[in-house]
């Protein structure tokens, strides 16, 4: 019988199984975590959950019960410390092992930290990524508090979000010349930053973090930025960026770009090996990306899923995003690499930012216009590009561009 070991119980990890559960896989499944947690969901760590809006219990992607009755083996605060591919075994840190027909690494990734030489482990200096980080944090959210949040970044600002609602006072630097240097428009950037300077952010842009210094306890107390400006601070997010899970591969063997490299099926370069989610990459046009989103996880977890049911399907990725501030809700369709132009779209309240490469339309970024976003995305996905004139004429119905040709 065959037996497939997945290690990282996220949410690629339970998009796998539950995906070779539901198509009739009768073999043997184990999931394999290292938190002490069932999969859960993460974007809520940031807002509600961090908010006390939102229960524990309710961050868990599936009952507890779930994988007892679906015969999924799930194995919480497991530690793995190697992957033996030629015995096709997985070792665990207490020594025990776990033998594989087929592995799967989902093993997501992990948020850069600051060098402690700069300060970065000083205490009240925090990342935000799992339950962990969020219970480290909810008690420090106290009204009046100066909060410096490193990285204008999706992750940054959502931080600054959440700050600046509990009541807090916060100063967000960029060391780029502007918010959201790499993922957006400068017209999505412009808007964001309106609406976090209204909520009383303070924003710098073009502005870079030298060190941090501490008191006698060890806490921060202070930021010295890049000009050689000192600030007061009495807690650090930093935000800028992750990275991806390959430690484990490599010490297998396994070759790794930019995370783990797969094909289009989502094998690795070692055979009986494949992997998903954050931690691959995968070919994509001349090169080869990686997806940091909820919506790759699961998609192309599932596809690896069918690929070990003998599927042979190519994951072509159809990528999604969102981010939650305050009480806008930004959708995101498509990627905007090498995007020339960009046109805006008003109707009311909703608006959208439409990204275009030459004539072709490649993605689509929609504030509080979920149609937009919904039919942006039926269209790249699609193939189809509706002349920008066309979709920023606030006259124009949007569904009606999805039956032109």
């Amino acid at each position: 019988m065959t037996h497939v070991v997945v290690v990282g119980a996220g949410q690629a990890g339970l998009a796998l199984v539950a995906r070779l559960r539901g198509d009739g896989f009768e073999g043997q499944i184990t999931l394999i975590g290292d938190e002490p947690h069932p999969p859960y969901q993460r974007p809520p760590l940031s807002k509600d959950y961090l908010l006390g809006e939102l229960e524990r219990e309710r961050l868990y992607l599936r009952p507890e019960s779930f994988y007892a009755e679906h015969g999924i083996d799930l194995r919480l605060g497991a530690e793995v410390a190697a992957v033996d591919t030629g015995r096709r075994v997985v070792i665990l840190q207490t020594g025990g092992e776990v033998p594989y027909d087929e592995l799967v690494l989902t093993t997501g990734s992990t948020p850069r930290r600051l060098p402690a030489a700069i300060g970065g482990s000083l205490d009240g200096v925090l990342v935000m990524r799992d339950i962990r980080d969020a219970d480290r944090l909810a008690p420090e959210l106290a009204e009046g508090k100066r909060v410096l949040v490193v990285g204008g970044g999706y992750i940054g600002l959502e931080a600054a979000a959440v700050c600046a609602k509990r009541g807090l006072s916060v100063t967000l630097i960029e060391m780029a010349p502007r918010i959201l240097q790499r993922v957006a428009a400068p017209e999505t950037a412009d808007y964001f930053r309106r609406i976090h300077t209204e909520m009383g952010v303070a924003i710098r842009e073009g502005v870079g973090l030298e060190r941090l210094l501490g008191d006698e306890r060890g806490h921060v107390r202070a930021a010295v930025l890049s000009k050689g400006e000192e600030i007061p601070v009495d807690l650090v997010l930093v935000g800028v960026g992750i990275v991806p899970n390959t430690k484990l591969a490599e010490s297998a063997g396994i070759a790794v770009e930019n995370g783990v490299k797969t094909d289009e099926y989502g094998r690795t370069s070692v055979p009986h090996v494949w992997a998903a989610g954050d931690c691959a990459s995968l070919p994509h046009g001349e090169g080869r990306i990686r997806l940091e989103s909820v919506g790759n996880a699961i998609d192309q977890a599932e596809t690896v899923a069918r690929n070990i049911m003998g599927a042979e399907q190519p994951y072509v990725p159809q990528p999604w995003f969102w981010s939650d501030q305050y009480d806008t809700k930004l959708q995101i369709a498509g990627l905007n690499t090498g995007y020339d132009r960009v046109f805006v779209r008003q109707v009311g309240e909703g608006l959208s930012h439409w990204y275009y490469c030459g004539e072709r339309l490649v993605a689509v970024d929609a504030m509080n216009d979920s149609r937009a976003y919904m039919i942006g995305k039926r269209l790249i996905e699609g193939g189809k590009s509706p002349k920008p004139e066309v979709v920023i004429d606030p006259a124009t119905d949007l569904k009606a561009l999805l039956k032109a040709s």
